[in-house]
């Protein structure tokens, strides 16, 4: 009764606190979304370009996050690293993200230092310069990057080596990063070509969110962002699509660095569709059910709290805000003296017992008032806000999809996570992966 009472009151609270939001178009096509808050005289500006690593030129793999480090050096009114520095003086922080569907730009600032933000992104959205000096420091910068995130983790190779064997034809099997060979032959013409292109104001969403007004932001995006050209380059974003998978994929990843061997599956799943995401919010409630707490879940219940523990350690995971088909996601590390085999097996027992007998009621319970509770807590947060809108509209979801994903939550039912379960975690659209140190390949 209390978490029905609970769910009742966050259910409320969410759909009472719908977000002050504002949107408009410059007549160049820059989008723009302003999120007011003012309890506190600070603001975030983020600039979201509808491209990244999916998006890329074949051979070129890298160049969107290549081009995220270079957007750091000068233009004719700011030197290299001037504008980071603008940022640090003025009190504010900065930073970029790339993923395979969008490119992003941020700094936070006080509320009276935004028009001053503005102005130098704006400047560098359409008037980078670069060197060959800049082209070479910055490609030895990524390959070092890449030498010490990715090819010194025996869990970030296996990670690529997963999504290059889940995605045979799109280009989500391409790393972010990408491979070291096509990253060692970027150029400055590279460079500028992806630039020129993509980074434009009609590829481009801008997202204040803080202490201001739409009237002030409208005036300063028009006096900063207005007078920039568009690019006539700009298609619908069609990319090649994914066959479909017929069988299971298997990898065996043995590596001496490896200190503790485990299993990783992932299946292929369908995205949050703009104005239909009821199969998106079934998978987050599965996975939730499945592998989202480290004690409550079925996963932490069945393999590592039961008689004959399996698993130390056990996970799910799903994120659906992608523009094209993503992946759901499972991990399970054995326990001492347990082998892969016999925890690979302990999680198809209880994927099976599940699309049997659905969720428990008081467990499905638990997990949409938690889910409520989080959504309710993410709107105190301005950046977070900033950045769901913001990630959300870069990959084709609008605003009304973002404001009732809450609702959409609310309503998922039992026999829809079933079903989405049933149509999803079929082995034959899986790859199943083993990371095991060099003395447990026999495991």
């Amino acid at each position: 009764m209390r978490r029905a009472v609970l769910f009742a009151l966050f259910s409320a609270t969410a759909a009472q606190a719908s977000d002050d939001v504002t949107t408009f178009t410059l007549d160049n096509g820059l989008d723009v979304v302003v999120i007011e808050d003012h309890r506190a005289p600070v603001v975030t500006q983020m600039v979201w370009y509808r491209v990244g690593a999916a998006d890329e030129p074949p051979g070129n793999s890298g160049i969107a996050h290549f081009l995220e480090h270079l957007m750091f050096q000068g233009t004719a009114n700011l030197e290299p690293g001037e504008f980071s520095a603008t940022v640090e003086a003025n009190g504010g922080d900065d930073n970029a993200f790339t993923s395979w569907d969008y490119t992003a730009y941020f700094q936070r600032i006080a509320a009276d230092r935004l028009d001053l933000m503005m102005e130098m992104e704006a400047d560098r959205m359409r008037n980078l310069e670069l060197t060959e000096e800049d082209v070479l420091t910055e490609r030895n910068v990524i390959l070092e990057e890449r030498k010490t995130r990715t090819d010194s983790s025996p869990g970030a190779l296996m990670n690529e080596q997963t999504r290059a064997s889940q995605f045979l034809n799109h280009p989500y099997g391409i790393p972010v990063i990408g491979w070291n060979h096509e990253i060692e032959a970027l150029d400055r013409k590279d460079a500028l070509d992806f630039y020129r292109l993509y980074y434009a104001p009609n590829n481009a969403i801008l997202v204040v969110a803080g202490d201001v007004t739409p009237d002030a932001v409208k005036a300063m995006a028009e006096k900063h962002y207005g007078p920039l050209a568009p690019s006539k380059g700009i298609a619908p974003r069609v990319r090649p699509s994914e066959p479909p998978q017929l069988s299971e994929r298997r990898l065996s990843y043995v590596d001496a660095r490896v200190s503790q061997p485990y299993v990783s599956r992932s299946y292929l799943a369908p995205e949050r569709d703009p104005g239909d995401q009821k199969k998106a919010a079934a998978l987050t409630m599965l996975a939730e059910l499945l592998g989202g707490s480290g004690t409550t879940s079925l996963f932490a219940q069945a393999l590592q709290f039961g008689a004959d523990p399996v698993a130390v350690y056990s996970s799910a995971y799903y994120d659906g805000t992608t523009l094209d088909d993503g992946t759901f996601g499972l991990v399970v590390v054995p326990a001492p003296g347990k082998s892969l085999e016999d925890a690979e097996e302990a999680m198809d027992a209880v994927i099976s017992t599940f699309i049997e007998t659905g969720p428990d009621a008081e467990d499905f319970a638990r997990i949409k008032t938690q889910i409520a509770a989080a959504q309710v807590y993410a709107r105190d947060n301005v950046d977070g806000l900033a950045r769901s809108y913001g990630e959300a509209l870069a990959v084709g979801l609008t605003i009304d999809d973002i404001q009732s994903w809450p609702s959409v939550l609310e309503n998922v039912t039992a026999e829809e996570v079933v079903a989405a379960a049933k149509e999803v975690l079929d082995k034959r659209r899986a790859v199943t992966g083993w990371v095991m140190p060099e003395e447990g390949a026999n495991q």
